[in-house]
């Protein structure tokens, strides 16, 4: 958008649903078109209660809606998820540098999403879907706590049907509830890929803790770590670099992240705590 980087926009709800018990989807529109890059992240607010990152969890478009995943934590959020069709919410940004596609074209594409990763995660798979003939096979690997936590189900089942997409589901506990997917750790499905490592490009978001182990499995099936980029969205207040809140050391996540190629973040172990 083309308003000032401190002044949030007016964006109605044009459509909100529960996804899960404590996550709801919202499109929203824009004055103008957000012109966002996948990956990158808004500051939504409440007159009166403040603002909270979140990530835009569609690909870049012309229009003037975008789409998010808010998930209810505090009274912000909680609020948030209480709006309906015609009200409104205030919208600043885009922040942070996205995934920049050059680094996918005519690359296997991997994601790693762990749970409430994918939302950020599908700005850029749709991203990838969308020109089937610049990327080589790709493969989205998503989990979740339980089966009642997973995102976006009916389009996991829409991206497996679609030619050179391999989609594997896994949950932590199915806790007894239906489940056709694999039960176990998203990092536990990666040691069985049949990645190609000289062509394979990888995109993770999820707990920081899920990092290290997919990183462990990934470097010892040969991927280059300058192909591995993840996703570090956390802990932003201001989204311009002033307040410090996100800053790891000398790193600024809300402005040189919050995407990130992993071979840059060696020696900022705080990123996966």
């Amino acid at each position: 958008m083309k308003t000032s980087q401190y002044l949030p926009a007016p964006a109605e709800v044009i459509e909100a649903r529960p996804m899960t018990e404590r996550e709801t989807y919202f499109r929203v529109r824009l004055p103008e078109p957000l012109g966002h890059k996948p990956g990158q992240f808004v500051m939504v607010s409440l007159f009166g209660l403040g603002e909270a990152p979140i990530s835009v969890s569609c690909g870049p478009h012309e229009g003037a809606d975008i789409e998010m995943v808010i998930r209810e934590a505090g009274s912000l959020t909680r609020a948030l998820c209480r709006l309906r069709p015609g009200e409104f919410m205030g919208v600043r940004g885009p922040y942070g540098t996205g995934f920049d596609l050059q680094h996918f074209y005519d690359r296997d594409v991997l994601f790693v999403c762990g749970g409430l990763g994918l939302a950020p995660l599908r700005s850029l798979i749709q991203a990838v879907l969308s020109e089937p003939v610049r990327f080589g096979e790709v493969t989205i690997v998503s989990g979740c706590r339980t089966p009642a936590d997973e995102l976006y189900r009916d389009e996991l089942t829409a991206w497996a049907a679609l030619p050179k997409v391999t989609v594997i589901r896994t949950v932590d506990s199915t806790e007894h509830q239906p489940w056709r997917g694999r039960v176990g750790l998203v990092t536990a499905p990666l040691d069985d890929l049949e990645l190609a490592p000289e062509r394979t490009t990888a995109a993770l978001c999820g707990p920081p803790v899920m990092y290290k182990f997919v990183m462990m499995s990934l470097l010892n099936q040969g991927i280059d770590p300058d192909s591995v980029f993840v996703d570090l969205e956390r802990r932003m207040r201001c989204g311009v670099g002033k307040c410090g809140h996100c800053q790891i050391n000398h790193i600024y996540c809300c402005q040189e992240g919050p995407v990130f190629q992993v071979n840059t973040l060696t020696e900022l172990q705080e990123a996966f705590r």
